[in-house]
């Protein structure tokens, strides 16, 4: 796929409700923003609490018309209750994504960290940690907010999308 020869912010979504996003402005600028999410009573028997996107905040976070990767969500019958998040958050981002008229594609995971983590890594343990150590260096002007979440998926996914569609 290619993007049209207009300048777009590209936007990286780490899919779920403990996920990030990172956006790569066209005048060079970038930002680093937890999921906005909302903790409510869940929808089922049980007395138990769930996170659901909070698509209000989400929806001034995004520019319209921005080019968006979103990391496909983790799918796994066995675990059935992080399924069901990540896909109610996927849905959720889908519907915001959508009503921004933004263009849009799914990516694998291992497909943007082969860009910038080493493959001994991918699928180990210390996965996140080079991540946040990658994300730092690229964008020392989110090393807090990079250190406190503890990786810089959402940027690194953004960059990725950057230097594989951007002009």
């Amino acid at each position: 796929m290619r993007m049209k020869k207009t300048i777009k912010t590209f936007v990286g979504f780490d899919n779920g409700v403990t996920g990030s996003i990172g956006l790569l402005y066209p005048d060079g600028t970038n930002a680093f923003v937890l999921t906005p999410v909302i903790k409510e009573l869940s929808y089922t028997k049980e007395k138990q609490y769930i996170h659901r996107i909070n698509w209000k905040e989400l929806l001034t976070n995004i520019p319209k018309g921005s080019f968006v990767l979103i990391e496909r969500p983790m799918v796994n019958p066995r675990a059935f209750t992080a399924t069901s998040s990540a896909l109610r958050a996927l849905e959720a981002t889908l519907i915001i994504v959508e009503m921004l008229e933004c263009e849009f594609i799914y990516i694998d995971s291992k497909e943007w960290q082969r860009e910038f983590i080493a493959s001994s890594i991918i699928g180990h343990d210390n996965l996140k940690e080079a991540s946040m150590k990658i994300g730092i260096d690229l964008f020392p002007n989110h090393t807090t907010k990079i250190t406190k979440h503890g990786d810089a998926d959402g940027l690194l996914i953004a960059e990725y999308g950057r230097r594989k569609y951007g002009e």
